[in-house]
């Protein structure tokens, strides 16, 4: 059976909804990959729901609350503030994507963020993230600084976007694209077809 790959910024509760059920809903290998979401958007020209008119945003938490309770996950708890600043965050991500500890390590974050209201643009949350998935502080700083990492999060990004992801959660199959944690069940037929 194929495997699937996960596209993710730890920004995104859409994409920790998906990052509490890709795995189930599609009993098979998958990849965890994290992307700059701000990278795709500057690419696509397009900016978060999150970021204007209020009664949208309200609406749009409100929904992300409504299907972590239909999921059977925590509620929300929002960090304050957020929207944040995640690079940090992501790049540690990358640096645990690299060591084979980035889904440990994302669901940590994913679950402080919006299961605890903890905010990821805050770096010693984001230690504390990676602490839970077994890596160590020194080095997790360590990588925030490394040209390497930096370097591999901005190509995956753009391999992401050169792929056709718009935006997070995304889940890759045989180069089909299923953008929405509600669009697991899809991903997973075609998985199984």
């Amino acid at each position: 059976m194929a495997g699937a790959t996960f596209y993710f910024d730890l920004g995104s509760p859409y994409a920790y909804l998906a990052a509490e059920r890709v795995e189930t809903v599609l009993a098979a290998p998958v990849r965890w990959q994290p992307i700059l979401l701000g990278g795709l958007w500057k690419a696509n020209g397009r900016s978060s729901w999150s970021m204007g008119d209020q009664r949208r945003r309200e609406e749009g938490m409100a929904e992300i609350e409504s299907r972590a309770s239909r999921y059977g996950l925590p509620p929300i708890s929002w960090p304050e503030p957020w929207p944040s600043d995640y690079l940090f965050a992501m790049r540690v991500a990358t640096f645990a994507h690299a060591l084979g500890a980035g889904r440990e390590f994302a669901l940590a974050a994913f679950r402080q963020a919006f299961a605890g209201g903890s905010d990821l643009s805050i770096s010693a949350n984001v230690v504390d993230a990676a602490g839970a998935a077994g890596l160590d502080a020194d080095e997790v700083t360590a990588a925030n600084q490394d040209p390497a990492i930096k370097q591999a999060l901005r190509e995956a990004t753009e391999a992401a976007h050169e792929h056709g992801v718009i935006g997070v959660p995304t889940v890759a199959i045989d180069g089909q694209l299923f953008w929405g944690d509600d669009r697991l069940e899809e991903a997973a037929a075609a998985l199984g077809a």
